[in-house]
């Protein structure tokens, strides 16, 4: 019989106390929680043939939350004790008294997306090592170009739970697993790197199968060699096609922060204002779902206890909401669309996505690139950059295409991605039937928090996006 993974966040704090001390300390905010969690988190570091790095961390911490108005008092400590709380409930005197009643409690849910099970304790260390050993040496098997293999193995495990005033309780557990492989491939004096990772919400045995770090191997080799044959991209104002799936972090970054309430509630988003206004090509419609089971930014309950649940925030072009954390959504006038989220007891929620994307379309993608007489075709980016108050990005691509005649050509190095979100969305002319979410490798950072998340998308046919190159 699996343990209650709840007896983790009691074993200095008797169940009771902790709802006693909330309600005691927090019936007199408008909103707040008393925030429980117990994290442990291991990673594993192979790297030219051998194992490099392995830790192993576990941390327990609460964090007290009172709001009053638009003023939140915050405190933490990595102590679940009675004591500790009652030290940490100073804070909130510094709040004025709640004028009106205090806002109701989520919506309670039976649901649980996942089970107690800790995949740290599911294989052993000795396995997780063989298997690190078992990729490095069939990437460098593969090809005769192998210069260099890097293997990244990590999980992590959390329980926490959510204590309001009103006696309302509610807890999550969270697992999360992903492996990572990057190759440098060498040829006639010059080196280029691949990389492919995957991951998700569930335990180590979808990343132990052969044919999952398998595939890993021969997408991140492929990316390498390609990338190996790549000229210098061209420059200047081009069509673009996006692929599938993991390109969707440009929609993450240049569209999806701006639909989030605390900027939209303080007038800093480029979307402010403009529920029911065309702000996207027709055909365009954006999600945000945090209860796809096993992706990797979804949550049985957001961290106030509010379930998850799919957010249609634009359709066929039309703003139709934001996301909301409790905070925003009652300032607003709005429900909480469950999103708020924060990186760890230490750290107050705020508005955030979990797994954003674009919904198919009818296009072929096929016929996306033929429409195209010359541009780019961006398979994967890396890095970005983005402004949120106007939606401004660069972003780089790890590999990309020039399409010639409509069709596919010569591999690209060094293309760039110049434009702002809310005009990209309006330059969208083509939109494939292929939509796909990305690997479930991806992470989020906002005001110095940084959470996993989703993305993904379908093909995208862009009519005019800057691209940055250095051919001369």
């Amino acid at each position: 019989m699996t343990p209650d993974p709840r007896q983790l966040l009691y074993r200095s704090l008797d169940p009771d106390d902790a709802r006693r001390l909330a309600h005691r300390h927090l019936s007199a905010c408008d909103d707040g929680e008393l925030f429980l969690e117990h994290r442990v988190s291991e990673a594993f570091g192979f790297d030219d043939g051998r194992l490099k790095t392995a830790s192993y961390d576990s941390a327990s911490g609460f964090g007290l939350r009172g709001v009053t108005g638009e003023t939140t008092a915050f405190s933490h400590a990595n102590d679940i004790s009675a004591e500790a709380i009652e030290r940490a409930a100073a804070t909130l005197k510094l709040l004025d008294p709640a004028s009106g009643s205090p806002a109701p409690s989520p919506q309670r849910t039976n649901q649980s997306m996942y089970a107690p099970d800790n995949p740290l304790n599911e294989v052993p260390f000795a396995d997780k090592v063989a298997l690190c050993q078992q990729i490095d040496a069939a990437a460098r098997a593969r090809d005769p170009r192998v210069a260099q293999v890097a293997v990244g193995l990590s999980a992590s495990w959390r329980v926490i739970e959510i204590i309001r005033a009103d006696g309302f309780v509610a807890t999550d557990v969270r697992p999360l697993v992903r492996l990572d492989v990057q190759i440098v491939a060498s040829e006639n004096g010059r080196r280029e790197t691949g990389h492919f990772g995957i991951g998700g919400r569930h335990l180590y045995e979808r990343i132990l199968d052969q044919s999952t770090w398998n595939r890993a191997i021969d997408e991140a080799l492929e990316q390498a060699l390609t990338n190996l044959r790549s000229v210098a991209a061209p420059a200047g104002e081009m069509p673009v096609v996006l692929g599938p799936g993991w390109c969707g972090v440009l929609l993450h970054e240049a569209v999806g922060h701006g639909l989030e309430g605390d900027f939209n509630r303080k007038g800093t988003s480029a979307f402010s204002g403009r529920i029911g206004s065309q702000v996207a090509a027709p055909g365009v419609t954006v999600v945000d779902d945090g209860a796809i089971a096993n992706r990797r930014g979804s949550l049985t309950i957001d961290d106030e206890g509010t379930p998850t649940q799919r957010n249609v925030l634009i359709e066929d072009g039309i703003l139709k909401g934001y996301l909301q954390d409790r905070l925003n959504a009652r300032l607003m006038g709005v429900e909480p669309t469950g999103s708020g989220r924060r990186e760890s007891f230490a750290h107050a929620p705020m508005p955030r996505m979990t797994n954003t994307f674009m919904l198919a379309g009818n296009d072929n993608p096929g016929e996306l690139v033929e429409r195209v007489k010359d541009g780019i075709y961006a398979k994967s980016f890396g890095g970005g950059q983005v402004d949120i108050t106007n939606g401004k990005f660069v972003f780089s691509c790890t590999e990309a295409y020039r399409i010639r005649n409509g069709k596919i050509a010569e591999p690209v190095k060094g293309a760039t991605l110049i434009g702002d979100g809310p005009t990209v969305l309006t330059r969208i002319k083509g939109i494939g039937n292929d939509m796909a979410l990305d690997q479930g490798i991806g992470v989020c950072g906002k005001g110095g928090q940084s959470v996993p998340a989703g993305v993904g998308q379908p093909t995208l046919l862009i009519d005019g996006l800057t691209v940055g190159g250095t051919a001369a």
